[in-house]
């Protein structure tokens, strides 16, 4: 027997709560991890035939807090010293786990777990890779893809990260006030992965993962609260909610990407639309603009256009022209090349992403492949238009996306 998607969803939500509270009550971050693995491992094993648990975050924290408390016995016993990585006063005795488990299983750690990962003694790519680990709970495939590195490379800087975390002694509490700020950037930049992960996920068979983009969500909601006048966390929620809102048209019933350009507009959620909107709206007049105030920006300009054609790109190529100041970056190029194909037409764009294309910034990357195919096919270079689309098809590791990009390669044979 196997779990059905939504209990495999509860897990994966569970799963950073879950050791939010076990490295809160016991430290030790990477027991922690490894007792949660275990649990989440037996739920797979045990829910199938016995039923979900009606508090499924307090069994897997009873199951893991027993998993961890024996090894951390056994390993006492083995090396004869009495130092533990507990948090606990002097004298404490080991507790079954049990009653207190219950107890604080409605106890949501995330957010403080999520600030421990971006612990300011590790460098910043650590930081992400750990959180992306911990917090968003991709594997270590998923995000040496985001990170472009081989995945031995990321496991090695994942587990250097934990140690660090251990070794510096850092207790699971929510920064003083005063170092909040500090820590945001990554904090958010975190989130912002996470989504994206979610939204078009890296490889697989399906074009989005749900709850990833509903727990980056979430979240970022969490990171708002904490922090109401920061307008890069009101920006980056924003863009989340903008970008969100087109998720139930962005694929057919057969799970084909259906694009921009050809969503039917009436099944985005306005809810989040206006919410990301309204937020938006009231961080840019703040001050300093940041990155994701101008993505946020962008995409309103897109969800208020009653259609494609209604879109003001000449509005969006100049929000692009700020973003490119403020963070540049290949893919703000690639993004911006499009806008200048819109406004101009196909052979600025072409241009543009020439230049791109000379940096080697995105070199053996789908999209580039798939822009400069796009904006072939605009132009009418009909055959080149195919090859690019082929070729952007053989590079993309998402089966949704290369289903649809060999369906744009066979189109353009017409």
């Amino acid at each position: 027997m196997s779990l059905d998607p939504g209990a495999e969803a509860l897990l994966r939500a569970c799963a950073p709560q879950v050791l939010g509270a076990l490295v809160r009550r016991y430290g030790h971050f990477d027991l922690c991890e490894d007792a949660v693995q275990e649990a989440l491992l037996a739920a797979a094993q045990q829910w199938p035939a016995d039923g979900t648990p009606d508090n499924p975050r307090a069994w897997l924290i009873t199951v893991a807090s027993r998993r961890l408390t024996d090894r951390l016995r056994s390993e006492e016993a083995r090396e004869r010293r009495e130092e533990t990585a507990f948090a606990r006063t002097p004298g404490d005795a080991w507790q079954a786990p049990g009653a207190d488990e219950e107890r604080g299983a409605d106890r949501d750690d995330t957010l403080t777990l999520l600030f421990l990962c971006c612990h300011p003694e590790l460098s910043e790519p650590s930081q992400v890779a750990l959180t992306l680990r911990a917090v968003g709970g991709l594997t270590t495939a998923e995000i040496a893809r985001a990170f472009l590195v081989p995945e031995a490379t990321m496991a090695q800087r994942i587990s250097r990260a934990k140690q660090k975390v251990k070794q510096s002694g850092a207790k699971f509490v929510m920064p003083p006030p005063q170092d909040r700020p500090d820590r945001m950037r990554v904090v958010l930049h975190v989130l912002y992965l996470v989504f994206n992960e979610g939204y078009t996920a890296s490889s697989g068979d399906a074009l989005q993962r749900t709850d990833l983009t509903a727990e980056a969500i979430r979240l970022g909601r969490e990171v708002r609260r904490l922090l109401p006048d920061d307008a890069e966390a009101a920006g980056l929620l924003a863009l989340m909610l903008l970008t969100d809102a087109r998720r139930a048209a962005r694929t057919r019933a057969d799970g084909a990407l259906v694009p921009l350009a050809d969503q039917d507009r009436s099944r985005w959620n306005r809810e989040f639309v206006a919410e990301g909107v309204a937020l938006v709206t009231e961080a840019l007049p703040r001050g300093e603009v940041g990155p994701y105030q101008l993505q946020a920006a962008i995409a309103a300009v897109h969800d208020e256009a009653a259609t494609a054609e209604e879109t003001d790109w000449v509005q969006i190529l100049g929000l692009y022209d700020l973003l490119r100041r403020v963070a540049p970056g290949p893919v703000v190029e690639l993004n911006r090349a499009v806008a200048l194909a819109e406004v101009f037409g196909p052979k600025e764009g072409l241009a543009a992403l020439d230049e791109l294309a000379a940096t080697g910034a995105l070199r053996g990357h789908h999209r580039l492949a798939s822009v400069r195919a796009h904006l072939m096919q605009r132009a009418g270079e009909g055959a080149a238009a195919r090859e690019g689309f082929a070729e952007a098809a053989r590079l993309t590791t998402s089966e949704p996306e290369r289903r649809y990009l060999e369906e744009r390669a066979r189109a353009s044979d017409g």
